[in-house]
């Protein structure tokens, strides 16, 4: 199958870069290996954005609710709607495998479907807009891999009257350690910081510092986990060891982009900072041909790009695309 371009992700930022091409006279495929917008689908079902509506509209499709910041289940619907009214190409539920590129500069994208058929797609521009909610942080601690761990809030409800340890001190887990409370768990929050995390969402931090206070939840700062074990959790605060009950573990230990995918492509790699090589006026990395959209390019820092600003990169990579197009005619 031939595409004017593959773009591997249909989160909101692959998405705004297929309207994008779509605008120039391009026919792009979107490849999603979930349905559209899965990580946002992924998120807890309470979740509220942090970001105003207005900042989460992709192809001057208006995002229009009666309050100032969207909720999980607006946003999926207003990207539903997105991609009916521009009537997108997306092909969700398949997996990209392999992006290769040939001597006469084209790329020959493999992919598998859920019922394992394997399509492959001809196609001179590749774009990765992947994200990075697919691949949690590991703390590389004993007991990680346990079934009462996990690394995603979706919600409280089945953890009633439970122990309930929260790892993390940053938005995801003061937001978990509310609803958790909310619905009866004790809860224990272990934080490596010795103070609550600017990031965290000003309109949350009262109510959890006042649950804090109130020791509706026990909140521990300078906690490093050392065990996880099947009714207990080990963790050293301040230089001691200490071991407390426990029954479930959410580790929101933060997630990082797949470096993987991206090198076997070819794409440059920043040690350091886990950056892909790419030159940021025009979002095309050091292979001729791949482009990055959305959090992908903020490398490890996934606190640099959101949707309010990766939305853009499409734009860009659909001016140098328009620019290689007029100057080939």
């Amino acid at each position: 199958m031939q595409a004017d371009a593959i773009i591997v992700g249909g989160g909101p930022c692959g998405l705004s870069a297929a309207i994008a091409l779509e605008e120039i006279g391009l026919k792009p495929i979107v490849i999603e290996k979930g349905n559209i917008v899965n990580s946002i689908y992924r998120y807890p079902t309470h979740q509220q954005f942090f970001s105003s509506s207005e900042k989460l509209e992709i192809g001057n499709v208006p995002f229009v609710i009666e309050q100032r910041k969207p909720k999980r289940n607006q946003a999926l619907s207003y990207y539903r709607e997105v991609v009916k009214r521009k009537k997108l190409t997306v092909h969700a539920f398949e997996e990209v495998m392999s992006v290769d590129k040939r001597e006469d500069g084209l790329f020959i994208v493999r992919s598998k479907k859920q019922n394992t058929d394997e399509q492959t797609y001809e196609t001179p521009f590749v774009i990765i807009a992947t994200g990075y909610y697919d691949h949690p942080n590991y703390m590389g601690v004993a007991g990680e891999d346990l079934d009462k761990v996990f690394h995603y809030f979706k919600e409280a409800h089945p953890f009633f009257d439970r122990d309930v340890a929260v790892i993390g001190g940053k938005n995801s887990a003061v937001d978990a350690a509310l609803e958790l409370e909310k619905v009866g768990a004790r809860v224990t929050v272990l934080y490596r910081g010795s103070e609550y995390s600017g990031s965290i969402k000003p309109w949350i931090l009262p109510e959890f510092e006042s649950l804090v206070r109130n020791g509706k939840v026990k909140m521990e700062f300078n906690a490093r986990v050392i065990e996880i074990k099947e009714k207990s959790l080990v963790y050293e605060n301040n230089g001691r060891l200490k071991e407390i009950q426990n029954d479930f573990v959410f580790a929101m230990t933060g997630y990082h982009p797949d470096h993987t995918f991206l090198s076997k492509m070819g794409v440059g790699i920043e040690k350091e900072t886990g950056r892909p090589l790419f030159n940021p006026e025009t979002m095309e990395t050091n292979v001729n041909g791949i482009f990055i959209s959305g959090v992908i390019a903020a490398g490890n820092n996934a606190n640099e790009i959101f949707i309010e600003n990766g939305r853009f990169h499409g734009g860009l990579i659909a001016k140098e695309l328009l620019n290689r197009i007029k100057n080939r005619d």
